[in-house]
């Protein structure tokens, strides 16, 4: 991959703010010269009681109090997923008798979405933060699962087989070989997880929550309050892009070896 010079990454840029300023004058249009004025609100309507958020609550908290436990959950629950779906991935990657034990039942519960699971979690967990945590691990465990998976499947045999030849012990050869070439396919299952897992948290705070980004969707649409249900939209959008950039400057830095782009 060619590496990007300064001027192609400031023009990037460019190109993404004026993404981002077409969409909110599209939005502000839409919401001034057509029907949709009656329901939706404009931009600026929205960013004024965003900005109001922030010094007065919004229920018990204001908008800070609301992210400090929707990114507490998160990052909790995406991070009990990240160490048991790289442990359990890299496990059937390497170990014909873990894949054959363990990919049937992963297979199975796959594709089944996270908000199918709130009922069995509230029977098992309760109504506190322990189902919440289980809601985001469960959106976030399979991503990373089946990519540690594959990157440990995609390993070059060829190295594994001359670092064998060479008497290098199993432990050394996952460590240094196996571990390593996978990292990047890792790296891309973590980034797509922890964005599915700040979309899991509207159905993670559906249990019994009185606070965070997705109370405040559910709190503004039983209000039929849908300025506020637009600024909880807005909090999830700019923050999920947030991890999402801190993600990547993770892998770019831990994964360099791997890039031309950095």
């Amino acid at each position: 991959m060619r590496k990007m010079s300064r001027s192609e990454k400031a023009e990037k840029m460019i190109y993404g703010i004026l993404a981002i300023a077409t969409f909110f004058l599209a939005w502000e249009f839409i919401t001034t010269f057509t029907a949709a004025r009656e329901t939706t609100p404009g931009p600026i309507q929205v960013i004024r009681l965003l900005f109001t958020s922030f010094f007065e609550p919004i229920g018990r908290f204001t908008i800070y109090g609301h992210l400090y436990y929707s990114l507490r959950r998160v990052l909790v629950g995406y991070t009990v997923a990240a160490v048991s779906g790289i442990i359990v991935g890299l496990s059937m990657g390497t170990s014909r008798y873990a894949e054959a034990i363990i990919k049937p039942l992963f297979e199975l519960i796959r594709p089944i979405p996270p908000i199918a699971w709130i009922p069995l979690v509230i029977l098992w967990f309760g109504v506190g933060e322990l189902p919440k945590y289980a809601i985001i691990f469960i959106g976030s465990f399979t991503n990373i699962t089946l990519n540690a998976y594959t990157g440990a499947q995609r390993v070059d045999p060829t190295l594994v087989g001359c670092a064998r030849m060479l008497g290098t012990s199993e432990r050394d050869i996952f460590l240094r070989v196996i571990l390593p070439s996978s990292l990047p396919q890792i790296f891309a299952g973590m980034q797509v997880a922890l964005s599915t897992a700040w979309m899991a948290v509207l159905a993670a705070e559906m249990v019994g929550a009185q606070e965070g980004c997705g109370w405040i969707i559910l709190r503004g649409s039983d209000t039929t309050n849908i300025p506020l249900v637009l600024v909880g939209m807005v909090v999830i959008g700019v923050v999920g892009l947030v991890l999402a950039t801190i993600m990547r400057e993770a892998e770019r830095r831990l994964c360099s070896w791997n890039r031309m782009d950095v």
